[in-house]
């Protein structure tokens, strides 16, 4: 049995869910979204504004989908109406960030400046030069935009240099020892 699959999910106020044809399309504020139902998966909407998500108990596979379709549906519904956004930051010497459009212009330490062009569901902003905050309403494109902007100069454990998540505690190391004087 699934727990994430047996919780309900209620619609919000502006957001509208349709199904048809083991397809879910959520419109709502901020953009529009859709998702392909697992076969062994359906939805049954109440009057409500109330999501149930049903599924055959007798197939393992079928729990695992139910509860993997329940979260990807839940975050398209909180998507659409409130969007999403990821925080990064940018720990270094010379180490900055601008943002002009849907370019990213990084300057990470390399003998040229790093050009990351953002898909087009997602917005940039960059309050500081080492600040880069991203905004959709698409969780998925979201992180995936954020882990390879990170990718670019992950964090080292030695001095902390590099792009991080605002909330990630990056695990320090020491620095080896240098042999002591009349060895």
């Amino acid at each position: 049995m699934s727990r994430v699959a047996k919780s309900p999910i209620s619609i919000v106020d502006g957001v509208n869910v349709t199904v048809e044809n083991n397809k879910v399309l959520v419109k709502g504020s901020k953009g529009e979204l859709e998702f392909v139902l697992p076969e062994t998966v359906s939805l049954n909407i109440s009057d409500d504004s109330i999501i149930n998500v049903e599924y055959n108990e007798a197939i393992q596979q079928s729990i695992a989908l139910a509860g993997t379709s329940r979260s990807i549906i839940n975050n398209m519904i909180i998507g659409v109406s409130k969007g999403f956004e990821k925080k990064l930051e940018l720990i270094g010497v010379g180490y900055r960030a601008k943002a002009s459009g849907k370019l990213l212009e990084l300057t990470l330490g390399f003998s040229h400046p790093i050009k990351y062009q953002l898909p087009p569901e997602v917005e940039v902003e960059t309050p500081s030069q080492t600040e880069v905050i991203l905004k959709s309403h698409n969780k998925q494109i979201l992180g995936q935009a954020a882990a390879e902007i990170r990718a670019f100069r992950p964090p080292e454990p030695y001095k902390g240099k590099g792009v991080r998540y605002s909330d990630e505690q990056v695990k320090r190391k020491e620095a080896k020892k240098a042999a002591g004087a009349g060895a």
